[in-house]
């Protein structure tokens, strides 16, 4: 691979940490434990049982957890601390091989990916939370984890092609961010006016 389709897998890798860290380290380490995935060097640490235990784990507490209206947002929130310097180590560990300046690179463009799909996600499920009904929060929790697996196997096998998807969801989440940012400002005014009366 050239250094782009390195960069592009990635920031595949940091952006699917962005939306479920867990499902991301699980699936790489057993993808290269059981020889379906060639991990760089940098990530074969991944491989380690208990490192694929201790992921597993923390994806079903996750997937519970995600389920939940308001528990959801405080995963999501305490996460904000952890998925994002996540995808920016699993980010330049990937390009690892590489010079110590790609690595750099990758680790800030990594942050700065995770941090964006983190924050859409977030974001996204406070609207989603104020639907009455649990389905939508269940559909949207499953939704995440296809669309973090889906990514992790496009950027392996056409990172190119994910390449072209991130700069779309950059796109996206510019356009997207400040409505959801509204929409969240006018929940909280409601509720706010409903509890002062």
């Amino acid at each position: 691979m050239d250094v782009v389709a390195y960069l592009a897998t990635a920031m595949g890798i940091a952006w699917a940490s962005g939306i479920n860290l867990y499902a991301t380290v699980a699936v790489l380490g057993v993808l290269g434990a059981t020889g379906h995935m060639e991990l760089p060097a940098e990530l074969t640490v991944l491989t380690n049982e208990a490192v694929i235990g201790v992921a597993i784990f923390m994806y079903l507490v996750e997937f519970f957890a995600d389920k939940i209206p308001g528990v959801d947002l405080g995963w999501d929130t305490i996460h904000t601390f952890i998925r994002i310097p996540a995808g920016a180590i699993l980010a330049a560990n990937q390009v690892g091989e590489l010079s110590q300046e790609i690595q750099i690179i990758a680790f800030l463009l990594g942050g700065m990916v995770a941090a964006s799909s983190h924050t859409v996600k977030m974001t996204g499920r406070i609207v989603v939370n104020t639907s009455p009904e649990p389905f939508s929060n269940w559909l949207t929790s499953i939704g995440e984890d296809l669309a973090a697996l889906g990514a992790l196997w496009l950027a392996f096998s056409h990172p190119y092609v994910m390449l072209g998807i991130l700069v779309t969801f950059f796109v996206f989440a510019m356009w997207i961010t400040p409505k959801l940012f509204s929409t969240i400002k006018l929940v909280l005014n409601k509720l706010s006016k409903m509890f002062s009366n």
